[in-house]
């Protein structure tokens, strides 16, 4: 029997997992940041020296230029995740203009991976799970952030060449879905011990120590390929998402990147709604940093003042518990932005406080598309148009899968009347989460665009969607009224009007040529002209 083993280092009550970079106290998972997690390993790799500062930025920050106080915030960051608090510095010593040594007696591991069996004849029968398996040993506990395992997916055409796509397709989802910095996912060796049996899904959890399974079939029939894929919870067995796709085999590739893109992207906000509620049902007081997170979202997603409230003060509080929690500073530091473009809490409470917890975040995690769209929307809304589209771009890089990035990246070049590009982004962000909660934003976007292109009927009808999917959004509600007065229509942008000022009485011209955030002296007095056919003053 085969055993694939990854590299422990043991130290007084921790564990640092290097293969699957975990760090437990005890028995329990203990959430670090990538970027410490690094320097953590790295100080204790090289234990029998002094390491410098240039050392690390080096190794861990690739040579970038970080500030002394970042630096500073990681290794502190590093010692509290380790228990090594106090003046004592019993496990990470600071030697002054020297560097950091780890000093405290470390043992090194080569742990057998829980459930990474090769499948030989001895451990199973075809188309059988192993007995005895499920009682052998405790479960795995769960991370305290979402984990998924990606199964294998099952081929089940007569062809064993396809057994080759399928897999192809297994690892391509495991790919996308890392990309996802808030989800822990399992590597490929550890799922891929399941081939060809039939998997309990609740097994696969105790052993693997996930949450969520990800698990589907390819089958194919001429030159007609379907793939179908499904996610399930395996604590409760309960399935969250089951989509199916129908492609002519054309170029294989394109097929399989195609189908990863859609099942990723489809899969994250159905992730996020599944943890906001079992958030929601348990009491704040029992939350940890990611669940107070996921809560804070199922908020976010209904656009409204009040919706918006709760977010925000939760997530404050979060921030102050949790200060190096990458989720919590860039949620926050979007949601304090976005009320302001809305008007429902001043700009001043909003532009300066968001834009520097989008900054904390990337500090903490520049890797995470989180935080480089709470900047952009926040450059945007100051009217630094150039530093607001590179900041969106860099989130759909490093996550071309998000829908979320590319909408946002929508109405970035919409508001800066880029309007064909902005559309393009749009459609992407549609075609990627068809059942998107965001798809309010998605359509914004649009109205955005078509507005600058001066479509204003086609602004309107966008506008009045997303008004419909969420009446309290009150960006888009602004946008209807603009548009249905310049398309002529101003009996009923009149009517609009009355329902915005209800929800925001103080709205003005000189309100809106502050607070909406067209990058160009052009656009702006187009918007504020519609308003003023609309009846504002």
């Amino acid at each position: 029997m085969s055993r694939m083993g990854a590299l422990r280092y043991l130290f007084e009550d921790c564990a640092l997992d290097t293969d699957r970079r975990e760090l437990r106290r005890g028995t329990a998972l203990v959430a670090v940041e990538p970027q410490v997690f690094d320097l953590l390993v790295h100080l204790v790799r090289h234990r029998d020296r002094v390491v410098s500062k240039d050392d690390l930025l080096a190794s861990v920050w690739n040579g970038r230029i970080v500030s002394e106080s970042a630096l500073f915030n990681r290794i502190n960051a590093a010692r509290s995740a380790i228990g090594d608090t106090g003046d004592r510095q019993r496990l990470i010593k600071t030697l002054p203009r020297k560097g950091i040594r780890f000093v405290g007696e470390v043992r090194e591991d080569e742990t057998p991976i829980v459930g990474a069996i090769l499948p030989g004849p001895a451990t199973h029968r075809a188309g059988t799970v192993d007995a005895s398996a499920p009682g052998e040993g405790p479960a795995l506990p769960l991370p305290d952030r979402p984990s998924i395992a990606v199964l294998p997916f099952a081929n089940m055409s007569d062809d064993p060449d396809q057994e080759y796509f399928a897999d192809g397709i297994s690892e391509d989802l495991i790919t996308g879905l890392s990309r996802i910095r808030w989800l822990f996912v399992i590597a490929r060796n550890s799922s891929f011990v399941y081939k060809h049996r039939a998997v309990d899904v609740k097994q696969v959890s105790r052993e693997l120590g996930v949450r969520y399974v990800l698990e589907g079939s390819v089958r194919r029939a001429g030159q007609q390929l379907r793939i179908s894929a499904q996610l399930i919870d395996a604590v409760t067995g309960g399935h969250h998402w089951a989509e199916r796709y129908d492609r002519d085999l054309g170029g294989i590739f394109a097929v399989q990147d195609e189908i990863t893109r859609s099942v990723v992207a489809a899969i994250e906000p159905q992730l996020l709604a599944a943890e906001g509620v079992r958030a929601l049902l348990r009491s704040s007081d029992d939350l940890g940093a990611w669940e107070l997170v996921a809560r804070s979202q199922t908020h976010v997603w209904h656009l409204t003042r009040s919706d918006y409230e709760r977010a925000i003060d939760a997530l404050k509080r979060t921030v102050a518990a949790y200060p190096d929690y990458a989720p919590a500073q860039s949620l926050l530091g979007f949601c304090l932005v976005f009320a302001a473009h809305m008007g429902w809490i001043d700009s001043d409470q909003g532009l300066q406080p968001g834009r520097q917890h989008a900054l904390r975040a990337i500090a903490l995690d520049d890797r995470d598309p989180w935080g480089h769209i709470a900047l952009g929307v926040c450059a945007m809304m100051e009217r630094r148009t150039e530093e607001s589209i590179a900041a969106l771009r860099r989130a759909v890089t490093l996550n071309p899968n998000s829908a979320a990035a590319h909408s946002h990246l929508s109405r970035g070049l919409a508001f800066a009347g880029r309007d064909r590009e902005a559309i393009e982004h749009g459609e992407v962000a549609i075609r990627l989460s068809p059942l998107d909660p965001d798809m309010a934003l998605f359509l914004g976007g649009f109205a955005v665009a078509n507005f600058a292109a001066g479509r204003y009927a086609e602004a309107a009808d966008y506008a009045t969607e997303a008004a419909w999917l969420r009446p309290g959004f009150l960006g888009v509600q602004r946008m209807r009224c603009a548009s249905l007065a310049m398309a002529g229509r101003i009996d009923e942008a009149r009517l609009s009007l009355a329902t915005v000022l209800r929800e925001q009485p103080q709205l003005s011209l000189d309100w809106m040529e502050t607070n909406v955030p067209y990058q160009t002296p052009e656009l702006m007095e187009r918007y504020l002209d519609g308003m003023r056919k609309a009846g504002l003053t």
